[in-house]
């Protein structure tokens, strides 16, 4: 996937981010959902794909990624309804690693 530069997908990505946040917060009945972290969003150029990258406290686990594929279409009505989009992008799910990879590089210091 080519990640967008634009302001549009950025803010867009942004709002993504925000509302998908709410949503697991607030309406996700999912208790497997209940301490994910969205840490970023990426578009693709033409924002039909939104790459969306997540942690959660207990690490990345298979339980996890199926709830999150069970969730995808509730998250994906609700980011249509609420942000108002037009065309809403397909969510793909990717497990950041970007905390983990900090403290195993700190370790080898």
């Amino acid at each position: 996937m080519r990640a967008s530069k634009t302001r549009r997908s950025s803010r867009m990505a942004d709002e993504i981010m925000r509302e998908l946040g709410r949503t697991i917060v607030q309406e996700s009945q999912d208790p497997r959902l209940q301490f994910l972290t969205i840490t970023g969003v990426r578009l693709n150029k033409d924002l039909s794909i939104a790459e969306v990258l997540y942690t959660h406290f207990q690490g990345h686990s298979a339980e996890l990624e199926k709830s999150l594929g069970n969730a995808r279409g509730f998250l994906r009505s609700n980011l249509g309804k609420n942000l108002k989009l037009r065309y809403v992008p397909e969510l793909r799910f990717t497990w950041d690693s970007f905390v983990e990879d900090m403290v195993y590089d700190s370790k080898n210091k």
